[in-house]
């Protein structure tokens, strides 16, 4: 994420300040309350509760320079987390993808002097490999893409002063030569799920913050269930 010198002169300074107060009471009362449970259920011979797994996810907000529309003011606002084996696709996944994802999407695009377009979608998909995602999200709301349309995005969280970076399905072609309407026009194939490219466009205000975690084992199915043909 975009971070400037008083940014980082500030965080620090906070950040001495609370090593320097140390942990509140409460704080620390409940960790030690924590450590004196696991001890309990070491001597008893019992493992100490393992912590939830994090899941995946993008969180943020961000002004984008695009190069096709330079002038224009185009932002993204993104909150997604993993939440695998939630969307049943029943035969081949009954209990759903390991990409399985819930959250918000929302973009507003305000050409120089223009009317702004906007869509709000939710997501259904997302995966993460280090600084980077890949979501995606369906329409629920705009004034120019139909309620049902989805939406491809990626992000990548910028590193070592690098900014952060974004794409989006429809600002680079996604065409099928052959697929054409009664005019020879090209159509546009649909996007599936956590299907994006790669993020060409340049965050030049806010930023975005990408959780990695592995993707999990799909659950043992049947082989009919998983056969490919």
């Amino acid at each position: 994420m975009r971070n400037t010198a008083i940014g980082v002169t500030a965080a620090v300074a906070v950040l001495a300040g609370l090593v320097a107060a140390g942990p509140a009471p409460a704080a620390a009362s409940a960790a030690s309350a924590s450590a004196a449970s696991d001890a309990s259920a070491a001597s008893a011979g019992k493992k100490p509760a393992k912590k939830p797994a994090k899941n995946a996810s993008v969180h943020g907000a961000a002004r984008i320079s695009y190069i096709e529309s330079i002038n224009d003011d185009i932002r993204f606002t993104i909150h997604a987390e993993q939440t695998p084996f939630t969307r049943p696709l029943p035969p081949k996944a009954p209990d759903g993808l390991s990409t399985d994802a819930r959250g918000t999407l929302k973009f507003s695009h305000t050409p120089s002097g223009g009317a702004a377009g906007w869509a709000e979608a939710r997501v259904d998909c997302l995966v993460t490999s280090g600084r980077t995602a890949t979501l995606t999200a369906v329409v629920t709301k705009s004034n120019v893409n139909e309620a049902g349309t989805r939406l491809g995005i990626s992000v990548q969280q910028g590193g070592k002063g690098e900014p952060d970076r974004l794409g989006f399905s429809w600002g680079v072609a996604n065409v099928d030569p052959g697929n054409v309407d009664e005019n020879g026009q090209l159509i546009s194939p649909p996007v599936g799920t956590c299907m994006a490219p790669a993020p060409f466009t340049t965050v030049i205000k806010g930023g975005f913050k990408v959780v990695h975690a592995e993707i999990i084992k799909s659950p043992e199915q049947p082989e009919a269930a998983i056969r490919r043909d």
